[in-house]
């Protein structure tokens, strides 16, 4: 079984990597980087990059992948609709987060690029309406100067001004971090919100997934 991530950040391989290591050893990945879709769907809106998404998801199933998963919260729609045209599992790495975060209640959702916020409020309205639950109730937070220190390298920066933000947080029952990026803000934080980010559920459900 081949499972083929599409990442619009290189940071992405090393953690899903690692997270391959630890809770799926002998699951075959295949990283594909294409940071300017990114760069493209933030500019113009996801849909700009939907055929250059479906031609990448069309490629990686001719090269052998039985899943795709999207680890891009801003591409994640077109990535899924992308895949329903083709017959073939595509998955985006923040729904399995999304279905237990609407289970809360009030949600937080902290992201440190705008066109992130959209689409996961979106996310969220979506998995509760499938789980049979009322519109969640939900707060979207940008983390000023967050995106420019990822940008910049500044990797450590960047997560403790996302942990800063988390901590700030006082009327909600989860946050949602919503870039696969954001992760490693949750060892971070001292808040006694549940806080829950994207990459080690989402592998797990493309495990699934590549493996039917």
């Amino acid at each position: 079984m081949i499972l083929t991530l599409l990442h619009t950040s290189a940071v992405h391989v090393p953690v899903f990597d690692a997270l391959r290591d630890a809770d799926h050893p002998g699951l075959v990945l295949r990283h594909v980087v294409r940071e300017e879709l990114l760069d493209r769907a933030g500019a113009r809106g996801p849909e700009a990059v939907a055929g250059d998404v479906a031609d990448l998801v069309a490629g990686a199933v001719a090269e052998g992948a039985t899943a795709v998963l999207c680890t891009c919260s801003t591409i994640g729609a077109v990535a899924e609709s992308a895949g329903a045209a083709l017959g073939v599992p595509v998955l985006r790495v923040d729904r399995p987060m999304a279905a237990e975060a609407v289970r809360a209640g009030r949600i937080t959702v902290l992201a440190t690029l705008p066109s992130t916020l959209a689409p996961t409020r979106a996310l969220l309205v979506e998995e509760a309406r499938r789980a049979g639950l009322p519109a969640p109730d939900v707060r979207t937070v940008l983390v000023e100067g967050a995106w420019e220190r990822f940008g910049a390298g500044d990797r450590d920066g960047c997560l403790d001004l996302v942990a800063a933000a988390a901590d700030a947080v006082t009327d909600a029952e989860v946050i949602v971090l919503a870039q696969g990026s954001m992760a490693g803000a949750v060892t971070r934080t001292t808040t006694r919100i549940p806080v829950l980010s994207s990459p080690r559920p989402g592998l797990a459900a493309a495990a699934v997934a590549a493996s039917r």
